[in-house]
C-alpha cells in the first residue's frame, strides 16, 4: 500500500514539473492548469495527459 502512495506522488510531481516546463502560447493557460492540478489532484493529472499535453506548442 505504501508503494501506491509513494508512486501516486511520484506522478502528481511529475505533473507539475510537466506543466510548468511545457511551453504554452500564453502565461496564463498555464497557471491555469498549475491551479487545476493542484486542486484537483487526480482529474487535473488526467486532464493534463488527456487534454492539456496537446494544447503545449
Amino acid at each position: 500500500m505504501f508503494g501506491l502512495g509513494v508512486i501516486g506522488l511520484l506522478i502528481y510531481a511529475y505533473t507539475i514539473y510537466d506543466v510548468v516546463s511545457s511551453k504554452f502560447g500564453g502565461q496564463n493557460d498555464k497557471i491555469v492548469w498549475v491551479l487545476v492540478v493542484l486542486f484537483l489532484p487526480l482529474l487535473g493529472t488526467i486532464l493534463w495527459f488527456l487534454m492539456g499535453k496537446k494544447t503545449t506548442i
